[in-house]
């Protein structure tokens, strides 16, 4: 049986943008990762068969080009939590994406993040939980 192969768009080529979208064109699936910086795309893996597309992510036409309306997924992984936070909502409302993520810093958007149906990854809640749990795992003596 072959695995489903799906159209997935990555808005913004860090470090996180550039390690997702590698191991998914790996996986088969079909890339598109968006972003301003025509340089960030150096960070791509030699074998990356997906599109890559310099431009705005925040602009409807930057969108577009990248066939937004056809995508399976779309990940929001830019630095800014605006942009996250509108993309994610244009990718869901607008252009009506089954599966919408994003990646966010500041805690406190979470909960928007979820009445919007959007799956959301917070480094700051994950890191805090881990150190605090590794507080308290010491002070308990475990």
């Amino acid at each position: 049986m072959k695995k489903q192969s799906f159209y997935i768009l990555i808005i913004g080529c860090s470090r996180l943008g550039v390690y997702i979208a590698n191991n998914l064109s790996k996986l088969g699936h079909s890339v598109v990762i968006i972003d301003e910086d025509e340089s960030s795309f150096i960070l791509l893996d030699v074998n990356f068969s997906g599109f890559k597309i310099e431009g705005n992510p925040a602009e409807l036409e930057t969108l577009r080009q990248a066939k937004i309306a056809k995508a399976d997924i779309v990940i929001v992984t830019t630095r800014d939590d605006n942009i996250n936070i509108m993309v994610a909502q244009i990718a869901k409302e607008i252009f009506k994406v089954p599966r919408v993520m994003a990646r966010i810093f500041d805690p406190v958007h979470e909960g928007s993040y979820l009445l919007k149906n959007i799956d959301t990854i917070c480094p700051t809640s994950l890191a805090g939980d881990i150190l605090l749990k590794a507080v308290t795992d010491r002070d308990e003596g475990k």
